[in-house]
C-alpha cells in the first residue's frame, strides 16, 4: 500500500495542528511476521472520523511512539510491500501499549521497484563502526579485497594482504564467523569473490568478549548481501576489462512465508601480470678468526616478468526455515575452485667493479589447483515477546585442498668463468589439505529494558597437513632424484576452546559494556623426514624441532564505553567511545614450520616452532559528530604488544654452486611493540550531485629486542590518507573519484617508499533503473609499486615490485523483481555482531 500526496500532506499537517494538545502515548513494536525481523521506516496512522489525526514512523528497532489527546480512534500500521495492519475504532484516554504488532508479507505487490542506498554512511556502536557500502563505482567489476581498500582504516598492500590501522594482524570474518570465503590464513579467495556481495564491512578495533581473541589489529567483519523479498528476485553482472578480465555473478533469491532460498554464483578469468626489479650489493664479512671474507660477486641485478593467469569459480546456496514464528535453522554450502598458472622469466646479471662478469635466464613455471567447501548450519530460537531473548547455535565445517607444481630452469646467456658448472634443474611438489570445526553457541537474556545480559562458547579445531617434495636433476645420470634433506611432510594442528560472558546496559546518555573471554589454545607439529635429528643438524647448521605441542591458556577483558553528547530536539548527534581489549596472535603453520621452503636458489623461508603467541593490550579514544550534511569521525589509540612478530634476514652462510650467498628470512618473538596513532575521517555532502569523503591515518611502531646476538630495535612513523568524490554530472551521470597514498616507512632492516595510487569510474542507470553501466580504470598513472631497501650486516638490497598493473574494466548489472526495501537489516541472522545496539 501506498501512501498518495494528499494523505502525506494530511499527516504532516495533523502532527503540526495537534502537537500543543499531546497528552495520550500510543506505543508498539512493528516486525516481519514469520521472521519477527524489526521493521524500520513503517508508518503509523490515526485516523479519527476518517481523517488522518496524526501519526509516525518506526526506528531501527521497530519501536514507534505517538502522542494524541484523549479520543476515539482508529489506528492502523503501514509498510511497503506488507499487508496493512488496523486497529478498530476504540476509546483511548490513557497510554497504551499495542505490544508486538506482526505484518505480513503481501505477495501481491511483486511489481515494485528496488530503491539502493547510494550513500556509504557510517554508524558507531559500542565495539565496532559499520560502513554500510553503497554505490562504488570504482570497485565494479572488482573484488571484494578491492572494496575493503576504499574503507577507512584499511590497507590491501600491492600484495593482497590486508592491514588494519596499518597492522596486518587482523582477523577476516564473514557473516562473523571464520570462513572459507575469507580463505584458510590468508585472503587469496577474497580476491575472487565480486564486491557487490558485499552489503557492509564492520570495522572492529576494541572487538568485545564475544569474539575470538585472535588478531591484534582488531577485526574485519564483512557481512554479505542476503535479500530477503517476497517472491523471485536477483541480479545478474557481466564484467570484461583489460589486462584480461572476464567475469560473471548472480545473486538469486527466492523468498515465501515460511522459507527463504538464496544463492551467489561467480566465475572469473583474470590476467595480472608481475615485475620485480631487484639490485642487491654485497659487503664483507668478517669471519670469528678476524679474517676478511669477500662475496663472490660484488652486485647482482635481477629483472622478473610474470605471467599470471587465474580461473577461479565460486557458488554459496543456502535456505533459512521459519520453524515457528520464534525459531528458525538455516543451512548454506559454499564451495570454490582456482586453477593458477604462472610463467616467469628472470634475468639475472652479476657484477663485479660494476662489470657484467655473469648473466643468466631463470624459467619456472608454476601450477596450482584447488578446491574447497565450506558446510554451515544455523539454529535461532526467540523467548518470549522479546526478540532479544535468543540462543543461536552453529555448526561449520570446511575442507580445502590445493596441488602446487614448479618448474626452474636456469641457463648461462654470458659468463666469464672457465669451466662453469651447470645448474641442476628442479621440481616442486606441494599437496596442502585443511580443514577445520567450528562449534559455537550464544545465549542472550535481556535484563530489563536496558540491560543485557550474554554467554557463549566457541571451539575452533584446525588441521593442516602439507606434503612438499623437491626434485633435483643428478649429473651423472640426466635423472632428477629427491632431495631428501628439504623433502618432508608437515602436519600442523590448532585447536581453540573458548567461554565468554559479558553484560551490557544504558542509562540516560551512557552506555557500557563489560566482557571476558577465557580461551585455551594448542598448537600442536609433527614432521615427517626423511632425514634423522642428528642429519638434520648436520644438514642445516641447527636443531629442528620435529615433534612439539604446546599449550597457552588466557583471560582476554575487554571494556567499551560510550556516552551520547546529543542535545534535546537536536539535529546534531554526537558522541565519545573508549575501549580497551586484550588479544592474541597465534603464530600460523608457515610460522611454525621449521622446514626451509624456497623463493629462490639464494632465498629461503624458515618457520620457526619455537615461536610463542604474541599479547596484546589496546586503548582507544572515539569521537563522532553527525551534522546533516556533514559526519566526522576520530580517534586515537595505543597499543603495547609482548612477544611481536618480526621477520628477520640472515646469512646462512651456505653459497649456491656458483657462489652466491644464501638469506635465510625466519619469524622470530621481539621482546615489544608499542604502537600509537591517530585516525580522522569526513563525510560531507553538500548537495545532492556531490558527496565527498577523506579519511587520514597516523601510525608508530616502536619495536624493541635482538636475536642472535643482533639489535632489532627500530621505530616505524607511518602515514596513509584517502580521498574520493562522486559527482553527479548532466544525463544522470555517475563520476567518481578516488585517491590513496600511504607514506613511507620503516622497520629494523627495510626502508619502503611512500605508494600513491588514482581510480577513476562513470556509471549511469539503464533500463528504468533496473540495469548499471559503468567502467572504471584502477591505478590510472600505473603508479602503485612497492619501492623498498633492506639493509643488513652483509648486504644492502633495493627492491621494486608491482603486483597488478593499471586496470580498466567495464561491467553491466541487471536487476529483476526486486521491490522497494528501505529497510536496514541489523537483526539479519548470522552477523555475529549484535552487542549491545547503542549508537552513537
Amino acid at each position: 500500500m501506498k501512501l498518495n500526496f494528499y494523505t502525506t500532506f494530511l499527516l504532516i499537517f495533523s502532527l503540526s495542528f495537534v502537537y500543543a494538545q499531546k497528552d495520550i502515548k500510543i506505543e508498539g513494536t512493528v516486525v516481519e511476521q514469520g521472521s519477527n525481523i524489526p521493521l524500520e521506516y513503517a508508518t503509523v496512522v490515526i485516523k479519527t472520523n476518517n481523517s488522518i489525526l496524526t501519526g509516525g514512523i518506526t526506528d531501527s528497532k521497530g519501536k514507534f511512539k505517538v502522542e494524541v489527546p484523549s479520543g476515539d480512534y482508529i489506528i492502523s500500521v503501514e509498510y511497503i510491500s506488507y499487508k496493512t495492519k488496523t486497529f478498530p475504532e476504540q476509546n483511548i484516554s490513557k497510554n497504551i501499549d499495542l505490544g508486538t504488532i506482526k505484518l505480513a508479507l503481501d505477495e501481491e505487490s511483486l511489481d515494485e521497484v528496488m530503491v539502493v542506498a547510494e550513500r556509504t554512511t557510517v554508524e558507531i556502536k559500542l565495539d565496532k563502526k559499520v560502513y554500510n557500502i553503497g554505490k562504488d563505482l570504482t570497485t565494479a567489476g572488482g573484488t571484494v579485497s578491492d572494496a575493503l581498500n576504499n574503507v577507512p582504516s584499511v590497507t590491501v598492500d600491492v600484495e593482497g594482504a590486508i592491514s588494519l590501522r596499518g597492522n596486518e594482524n587482523v582477523r577476516i570474518l564473514i557473516n562473523g564467523k571464520p570462513s572459507a570465503m575469507a580463505g584458510f590464513g590468508d585472503s587469496n579467495v577474497l580476491s575472487q569473490l565480486p564486491a557487490d556481495a558485499i552489503e557492509r564491512v564492520e570495522v572492529i578495533t576494541s572487538p568485545s568478549a564475544r569474539y575470538d581473541a585472535e588478531g591484534t589489529a582488531g577485526i574485519l567483519n564483512i557481512i554479505l548481501r542476503q535479500k530477503e523479498t517476497l517472491g523471485f528476485n536477483g541480479s545478474i553482472t557481466l564484467t570484461g576489462g583489460n589486462p584480461d578480465n572476464a567475469g560473471f555473478s548472480a545473486a538469486l533469491n527466492y523468498r515465501k512465508e515460511k522459507y527463504n532460498l538464496f544463492s551467489n554464483f561467480g566465475w572469473r578469468y583474470f590476467n595480472a601480470p608481475r615485475t620485480t626489479f631487484i639490485d642487491v650489493n654485497y659487503f664483507d664479512t668478517i669471519e670469528e678468526d678476524g679474517s676478511v671474507s669477500e662475496p663472490e660477486y660484488r652486485r647482482i641485478i635481477e629483472n622478473q616478468d610474470v605471467d599470471r593467469i587465474r580461473r577461479n569459480y565460486n557458488a554459496n546456496i543456502g535456505m533459512e526455515y521459519f520453524l515457528s514464528e520464534k525459531s528458525s535453522i538455516t543451512g548454506s554450502l559454499f564451495y570454490n575452485f582456482g586453477s593458477d598458472s604462472d610463467v616467469s622469466l628472470n634475468s639475472s646479471e652479476r657484477l663485479n667493479n660494476n662489470i657484467i662478469v655473469e648473466e643468466t635466464l631463470r624459467r619456472e613455471r608454476e601450477t596450482e589447483e584447488g578446491d574447497g567447501y565450506q558446510i554451515a548450519i544455523n539454529y535461532a530460537k526467540q523467548f518470549g515477546e522479546d526478540r532479544d531473548h535468543k540462543l543461536t547455535v552453529d555448526f561449520q565445517f570446511e575442507k580445502d585442498n590445493e596441488d602446487g607444481f614448479t618448474y626452474l630452469n636456469e641457463d648461462y646467456v654470458f659468463t666469464s668463468q672457465a669451466d662453469a658448472e651447470a645448474f641442476q634443474i628442479e621440481q616442486e611438489f606441494t599437496n596442502e589439505d585443511q580443514k577445520e570445526y567450528l562449534f559455537q553457541a550464544d545465549y542472550v537474556l535481556p535484563l530489563g529494558k536496558n540491560s543485557r545480559f550474554e554467554a557463549g562458547y566457541r571451539g575452533n579445531f584446525k588441521n593442516n597437513n602439507t606434503d612438499y617434495q623437491l626434485d633435483q636433476e643428478d649429473f651423472g645420470t640426466g635423472n632428477l632424484a629427491i632431495n631428501d634433506t628439504i623433502s618432508n611432510i608437515f602436519d600442523y594442528q590448532e585447536n581453540v576452546n573458548a567461554l565468554y560472558t559479558q553484560y551490557g546496559t544504558k542509562f540516560g546518555k551512557f552506555s557500557f559494556l563489560l566482557g571476558l573471554r577465557l580461551e585455551n589454545t594448542q598448537l600442536k607439529g609433527e614432521i615427517d623426514s626423511r632425514l634423522t635429528e642428528e642429519e638434520l643438524i648436520e644438514a642445516f647448521g641447527f636443531p629442528i624441532d620435529t615433534d612439539f605441542d604446546k599449550n597457552y591458556l588466557g583471560l582476554f577483558p575487554t571494556v567499551n564505553l560510550i556516552y551520547n553528547l546529543n542535545k534535546e530536539d537536536s539535529d546534531v548527534e554526537e558522541s565519545i567511545t573508549l575501549g580497551f581489549n586484550r588479544r592474541i596472535n597465534r603464530p600460523r603453520g608457515r610460522f611454525i614450520n621449521p622446514f626451509p621452503s624456497r623463493s629462490s636458489r639464494t632465498n629461503i623461508w624458515q618457520g620457526n616452532p619455537n615461536l610463542n603467541p604474541a599479547f596484546s593490550s589496546t586503548f582507544d579514544l572515539g569521537y563522532l559528530k553527525r551534522w546533516e550534511k556533514f559526519t566526522l569521525t576520530s580517534s586515537i589509540y595505543y597499543q603495547h604488544e609482548t612477544d611481536s612478530f618480526e621477520r628477520v634476514q640472515e646469512n646462512t652462510g651456505q653459497q649456491t654452486t656458483d657462489g652466491i650467498d644464501i638469506i635465510r628470512t625466519i619469524p622470530i618473538n621481539l621482546s615489544s611493540n608499542n604502537r600509537t596513532g591517530a585516525e580522522l575521517g569526513l563525510m560531507y555532502t553538500p548537495a545532492k550531485w556531490l558527496r565527498l569523503n577523506s579519511s587520514f591515518n597516523f601510525f608508530q611502531f616502536e619495536t624493541e629486542g635482538e636475536f642472535n646476538g643482533v639489535d632489532y630495535s627500530a621505530k616505524n612513523i607511518s602515514w596513509f590518507g584517502r580521498f574520493s568524490s562522486k559527482v553527479t554530472l548532466p544525463y544522470a551521470i555517475d563520476w567518481q573519484t578516488s585517491a590513496f597514498y600511504r607514506g613511507p616507512s620503516q622497520d629494523a632492516q627495510t626502508d619502503a617508499e611512500g605508494i600513491f595510487s588514482l581510480d577513476l569510474a562513470f556509471s549511469k542507470e539503464i533500463l528504468n533503473k533496473k540495469g548499471t553501466l559503468a567502467i572504471n580504470v584502477r591505478d590510472l598513472f600505473n603508479s602503485r609499486k612497492y619501492k623498498a631497501t633492506t639493509t643488513t650486516d652483509f648486504f644492502e638490497r633495493y627492491n621494486e615490485f608491482q603486483w597488478r598493473q593499471r586496470q580498466i574494466n567495464a561491467s553491466f548489472t541487471y536487476r529483476f523483481n526486486q521491490k522497494l526495501n528501505k529497510r536496514e537489516r541489523s537483526g539479519q541472522k548470522g552477523n555475529g555482531g549484535d552487542d549491545m545496539d547503542f549508537e552513537g
